[in-house]
């Protein structure tokens, strides 16, 4: 099979309504990373020193050495940034989820003893905070146990969400598979969703690397606490406006004890958390709080996904939304399907592409097997159940003589002015909008009435659908 596994159609254009607790319009996501003891060094077994996310421009890996001024400006994030930070939420009442690298939580007991008391989620990031691209799918996943067994033991209980960071290709399927309340290794949303892991629903509360002090390390990024305060109110302004409108979302702030612990770009984060504050209907939760309330709201629901189905299960189920016509879904089978078509909106697209690519004459072919609209094939109930239901939807299987008479009329001179039947989709229209469309189009020229039924056969085919798939 040729399968696209990217998701690039999420929620839709109609996403769920979060429904947040006390009717708020928008979730604040605030997540503290504590790194500081955890990242790449020659004292961790490391080849070389840190090179990521510091105040130092430019700076480089150090082979075979230590970099004394990248440890002292992460020794900073865990001896004051940390420190200041915490007065600022504990001071405010405001909740965080900790992302805690495994080796760094166990190089700071007095940290995470503060963390606890605040009554922090403290979710795993990772056994150490490295770069997992290129690190094998068996090393990884050990690594991963290992993180879960470590932080356990730092911390006295198992951590119920998860976040790499710098991770691989494998790194969300494998947490998934770990078993996590909820895992952010996706940027991909603003509003939570489920993933199918195996026989497991996973939850994934997609993460930000805009609205985060990141940005301060990275070109081009802020520079001053200012500029980070109006980057966060306007996100914020544009999402609080849509859960104003009925739309509620979520908006994760990524925060760095060693960044943001900084007190220069701490203020542009101390005004954000005033300026949100003076909002009604803000929920701050931790991710946890998050998940639970999306678990609860919005539970998983599989369906039946076109793309995943072997070719026999794929033209059993869809071989008949063309008319007589399986080899539309046959040849839509060999496409590039992916979870884009495992809608009905997709997967309509997949077939009218075999329809629209086929030749003059088996297009032709689809054409002339619809049924004649209250013909003989309706009178003797030999319709295909769609057929059936559709012609039924428009009264159409309770004429009286006379209006049976005139389709009658109309199908016979329709077909023999054009060679092939009058094809409309039923369910978008009335009696007598089907008899209008009749008359008009029998007076077509052959040339532009092919065009517009097989514009119609597409859209009976799109209607079908949607009574089978999801969207």
């Amino acid at each position: 099979m040729n399968r696209y596994p990217r998701d690039m159609s999420g929620h839709g254009p109609n996403p769920p309504d979060a429904n947040w607790p006390g009717g708020a319009k928008i979730a604040v996501s605030l997540v503290l990373n504590y790194e500081e003891g955890g990242e790449n060094s020659i004292l961790h077994g490391d080849a070389a020193s840190e090179a990521f996310l510091s105040d130092i421009a430019g700076a480089q890996p150090w082979p075979g050495q230590r970099h004394w001024n990248m440890e002292s400006i992460y020794d900073y994030g865990a001896r004051a940034g940390f420190w200041r930070l915490h007065r600022l939420f504990t001071g405010l009442g405001l909740p965080v989820t900790i992302y805690g690298v495994a080796t760094a939580l166990a190089r700071a007991p007095e940290q995470v003893a503060a963390m606890q008391a605040a009554g922090w989620e403290i979710a795993s990031h990772g056994l150490k905070w490295v770069e997992h691209r290129d690190m094998p799918e068996e090393e990884e996943r050990r690594q991963i146990a290992e993180a879960i067994r470590l932080h356990t033991e730092v911390v006295g209980s198992r951590p119920t969400g998860w976040y790499t960071g710098r991770c691989s290709v494998n790194t969300v399927r494998l947490t998934a598979e770990a078993g996590f309340d909820w895992i952010s290794d996706t940027y991909d949303d603003d509003l939570p969703y489920w993933i199918e892991a195996g026989d497991r629903d996973q939850l994934v509360i997609p993460y930000t690397l805009e609205a985060n002090d990141m940005r301060f390390a990275t070109a081009p990024g802020y520079i001053t606490g200012e500029q980070f305060f109006t980057y966060l109110k306007d996100a914020f302004d544009v999402l609080y406006a849509e859960g104003q409108a009925g739309a509620a979302k979520m908006m994760s702030v990524g925060l760095h004890c060693r960044l943001i612990g900084r007190p220069g770009k701490m203020a542009g984060l101390r005004r954000f958390l005033d300026y949100a504050r003076g909002h009604e209907g803000v929920w701050f939760p931790r991710r946890i709080d998050i998940a639970r309330h999306w678990a609860a709201t919005h539970p998983p629901r599989r369906h039946d996904r076109p793309s995943r189905m072997g070719k026999a299960e794929f033209v059993a189920r869809f071989g008949g939304v063309y008319e007589h016509s399986p080899w539309v879904a046959e040849r839509a089978w060999a496409l590039e399907l992916g979870p884009a078509h495992d809608t009905a909106t997709g997967l309509a697209n997949a077939l009218a592409r075999v329809f629209r690519s086929a030749s003059r004459g088996e297009r032709r072919g689809v054409l002339a097997a619809h049924p004649d609209l209250a013909g003989r094939l309706a009178q003797a109930r030999r319709l295909t159940v769609e057929s059936t239901a559709e012609q039924a939807s428009a009264g159409l299987d309770a004429l009286t003589d006379a209006e049976r008479r005139e389709f009658t009329e109309l199908n016979n001179a329709y077909t023999a002015r054009h060679g092939f039947p009058f094809i409309i989709a039923v369910r978008d229209n009335s009696k007598a909008a089907i008899l209008a469309a009749f008359r008009r189009r029998l007076d077509q020229d052959s040339e532009t009435e092919f065009a517009e039924a097989c514009a119609q056969v597409e859209r009976i085919a799109a209607l079908r659908l949607k009574d089978m798939l999801p969207r």
